[in-house]
């Protein structure tokens, strides 16, 4: 079963995409930085480029022909989150993440869950959320179904109106403590 949610856009953040990715934290890690080459990040890993962070047990990050880090793939508690433009946030977690650099998707894998700030949740077998657009697509693994929430769009707070008066307040009160007639029940 294949399902998709595409909500009201709610972008990644503009400038994210221009920052360095940094390794915030890894227990170790090896490898390079070269062309077509992948470094291999071990134990408690956290990236982050500007407002998106991804954490993990293992990291892979793949740097392609022109030295630029094209993908990074995730094992064990993989997670991912950024915040919009709005200042909302968008999580994912599941058992695998990949997590295409370039284009900014992100691939989940193995009880995957996507979380939007103020908008909806989705969980599937493999959820895809493409960052720039907020565009995510779903499948199930071995229980046939994805699981969608969408969230109602907040109402303004109605306006403040003069209480009404005491003598019209308590008439709806009386008559919901009437009995009903007889065979309205």
């Amino acid at each position: 079963m294949l399902g998709a949610l595409l909500l009201q856009p709610a972008l990644a953040r503009k400038d994210d995409r221009s920052q360095p990715m940094r390794v915030v934290h890894a227990d170790s890690f090896s490898g390079f930085n070269a062309p077509n080459s992948i470094t291999t990040l071990n134990g408690n890993v956290e990236l982050s480029q500007g407002t998106l962070k991804i954490t993990g047990d293992l990291a892979k990050i793949h740097v392609d022909g022109n030295q630029q880090l094209s993908r990074i793939v995730v094992t064990g508690n993989a997670h991912i989150q950024q915040l919009d433009d709005a200042g909302n946030l968008m999580s994912g977690d599941a058992r695998t993440l990949d997590y295409d650099n370039i284009k900014g998707i992100a691939t989940l894998q193995g009880q995957a869950s996507v979380h939007q700030q103020g908008r909806g949740e989705a969980h599937g077998d493999t959820l895809t959320y493409n960052t720039q657009t907020s565009e995510m697509t779903g499948s199930s693994g071995n229980d046939g179904m994805v699981h969608m929430i969408f969230l109602p769009k907040p109402q303004p707070a109605p306006a403040h109106s003069a209480p009404a008066p005491a003598s019209s307040a308590a008439a709806p009160a009386a008559a919901a403590s009437s009995p009903a007639p007889q065979g309205q029940r």
